[in-house]
């Protein structure tokens, strides 16, 4: 056969090929009977596996728990804080609370006369604030807890007394001042 008759034989046939795909498991059933027709017996005919689905989806889950532990969100200091020593949470809110309404009132009291006083008494805070931050962070890391705790209240007692200190001076201050305006004759 030359070309020529070629490309004549498929223009002749042309569309009466069967281009259409086989069914699903079409090879399965050819080969099949492919081995009746021989009277060759296959031994292991392949199964569907659920195998090596489910080990991928069991390491992307694996892998997927490891990450968001590894990068997930971490306890907060306090958090770590309250679970070495719960009784630090209630400590604390009861003297944070009181702290809060003092400084509160040192900030109303605030006058000309007494600024200076008042914005150094709240950098000291700020300080005392610091100060109680490193000893949580101390705590976590696994310091003595008792000699911790017991710096942790120690530093919430010096800030309540030095609010208590601050707002006498700022008392005896107004006191003189009045004393003052009323001694004052023009």
């Amino acid at each position: 056969m030359n070309k020529d008759s070629l490309d004549s034989l498929f223009e002749r046939l042309h569309g009466e090929f069967d281009v259409a795909e086989p069914q699903s498991g079409h090879q399965e059933r050819f080969l099949e009977k492919l081995n009746q027709n021989q009277g060759t017996i296959t031994l292991n005919k392949k199964k569907t596996s659920w195998w090596r689905p489910l080990s991928i989806a069991a390491s992307i889950a694996l892998v997927t728990i490891l990450g968001y532990q590894a990068f997930g969100p971490q306890q907060s200091i306090k958090q770590q804080v309250v679970k070495i020593a719960p009784e630090v949470s209630q400590t604390e809110f009861y003297f944070a609370n009181l702290i809060e309404e003092q400084v509160e009132v040192l900030k109303d009291e605030k006058t000309p006369e007494t600024a200076q006083l008042v914005d150094d008494t709240l950098a000291q805070l700020q300080r005392l604030d610091k100060d109680y931050q490193t000893l949580e962070q101390d705590l976590v890391n696994g310091g003595d807890s008792k000699i911790i705790l017991s710096a942790m209240i120690t530093n919430f007692q010096t800030r309540i007394d030095l609010l208590k200190e601050v707002l006498s001076q700022i008392e005896n201050i107004k006191n003189l001042k009045s004393q003052n305006d009323e001694s004052f004759t023009i």
